[in-house]
């Protein structure tokens, strides 16, 4: 088993490093930039270029039955579903292959939407204190 995290917007690394550590499983910290992780065996910082989804491609291309996939990205949990990985998002939802279809369809509506209307605005909810607890109880 592995942690593949999408990092350069994740609010929970914290929290994975700790689950991380309790359990011994080897974390990847898959960013477009440097930043800061612990200094442990298990963690592995992975900088990929900035192009284009290239740490979206880097976690897909490591996803498989094992592997943990931390993401918000829908499009990201969709390829790493189909790998067979488990994919969870930060606010402790998982993604499955039964509701992935409808996540990404509610994307594509939103996307149309935003588009097509210019006084629509904003994005996901503000990242709560009851989210991290979430996402710890789903990851641990």
């Amino acid at each position: 088993m592995r942690i593949l995290v999408d990092a350069d917007a994740c609010p929970v690394k914290e929290e994975i490093y700790r689950v991380a550590a309790r359990h011994r499983v080897p974390v990847h910290i898959v960013s477009n930039s440097p930043f800061r992780v612990p200094s442990s065996p298990l963690i592995d910082r992975v900088i990929v270029s900035d192009a284009f989804d290239a740490a979206d491609d880097w976690i897909a291309e490591q996803s498989g039955p094992g592997a943990v996939v931390i993401t918000s990205d829908i499009l990201l949990a969709d390829r790493a579903i189909k790998a067979g990985a488990q994919v969870l998002a930060p606010h402790g939802k998982p993604f499955t292959a039964a509701s992935i279809g409808s996540a990404i369809a509610t994307r594509a509506i939103m996307a149309d939407l935003r588009a097509g209307v210019s006084d629509i605005t904003g994005g996901p909810a503000p990242f709560r204190k009851s989210d991290r607890s979430h996402f710890l109880q789903a990851l641990d």
